[in-house]
């Protein structure tokens, strides 16, 4: 099939690798426009647009697909589909009726749960175990289309959300080409979603990544790892921004004969730094003071030269 390819991010990358070494033609891609990043703000091409070029396949990039312009390119390009991973803008009805056999979404999910834009951070968090991607038709729904495909994958006890989006992003890219194959050769029919089972994964805010340490340490734990990378889970010492990383649970005080720290308060050993939940005690892995770069939370205490009863959050 003659295939126009939409995504952005290094998670679309794979499916894309995936579509142009299968039997299909990608004969052009859409991705978001350049974008300011890093601390120069100079623009910078998505991951998606790059892998593109390499290729000499033509790059579309409106600002926003509803352009009459976008749409009467990709009607020239005369698409028999449209597969989409993490594009990162809402397909109007003028571009989903362009491709014959309609466009085909790999969500990063076992659809209908986590309908939304981070459904791999909101499943880390949840504490899931297991989750996976689906292949859908997209249509004006959010991720409401009927399912084509889906693969499970194990969420591990020290995943965090890029760790778990690596895996799908690359097992995922095998059941996108697979879908694909199967509308091409009728040996696929699209079935209708559950209507039970729904659960909603908004974008992650910054408020959302604020670690409150009064919660029990398992939630913590889970909540450090669904925001990393993105957006960073973050708390806040002397009143400036500290970013936090993976954390390690404390043996605990029962066994060690040690009363435990209260929630948010610091306790330096030789070697470790840990702190006080509302249920158990964590280890601190890796810190970032705002403007530094990371590095082990044992030298960020000898660097600041922690006091006997400082807390984080306050």
């Amino acid at each position: 099939m003659r295939l126009i390819f939409a995504g952005t991010p290094r998670a679309a990358v794979p499916s894309l690798r995936a579509l142009i070494e299968s039997d299909h033609e990608v004969v052009a891609v859409v991705t978001r426009p350049d974008a300011p990043a890093g601390r120069g703000r100079g623009l910078r091409q998505s991951p998606v647009r790059e892998v593109a070029q390499e290729h000499g396949i033509p790059v579309l990039t409106p600002r926003r697909p509803r352009e009459p312009e976008f749409i009467e390119a990709m009607t020239r390009l005369e698409p028999d589909a449209c597969p989409v991973v993490a594009y990162g803008a809402l397909v109007p009805r003028a571009a989903l009726d362009v491709p014959r056999r309609g466009w085909i979404n790999l969500h990063f999910s076992l659809l209908p749960a986590w309908r939304g834009a981070a459904p791999v951070q909101h499943a880390v968090i949840a504490g899931d175990e297991v989750t996976g991607a689906t292949t859908f038709l997209l249509e004006e729904g959010l991720d409401t289309g009927p399912v084509l495909g889906t693969m499970t994958e194990t969420i591990r006890p020290g995943d965090t959300s890029g760790d778990l989006l690596d895996r799908l992003a690359e097992g995922g890219a095998g059941l996108l080409v697979a879908s694909l194959d199967g509308l091409a050769d009728g040996s696929i029919t699209p079935v209708p979603q559950s209507v039970e089972g729904v659960s909603l994964a908004p974008k992650l805010s910054v408020d959302d990544a604020r670690i409150r340490w009064e919660r029990p340490g398992f939630a913590i734990d889970r909540q450090i790892r669904g925001c990393t990378p993105a957006p960073g889970a973050w708390t806040t010492f002397r009143r400036q921004r500290l970013k936090v990383g993976p954390v390690a649970k404390v043996q605990a005080a029962a066994e060690t004969g040690e009363a435990a720290p209260t929630p948010g308060t610091l306790r330096v050993t030789k070697r470790a730094v840990q702190v006080g939940t509302g249920v158990g005690v964590l280890e601190l892995g890796t810190v970032q003071p705002h403007g530094k770069k990371p590095m082990n939370a044992a030298d960020w205490a000898r660097g600041v030269r922690i006091e006997a009863g400082e807390v984080l959050g306050a």
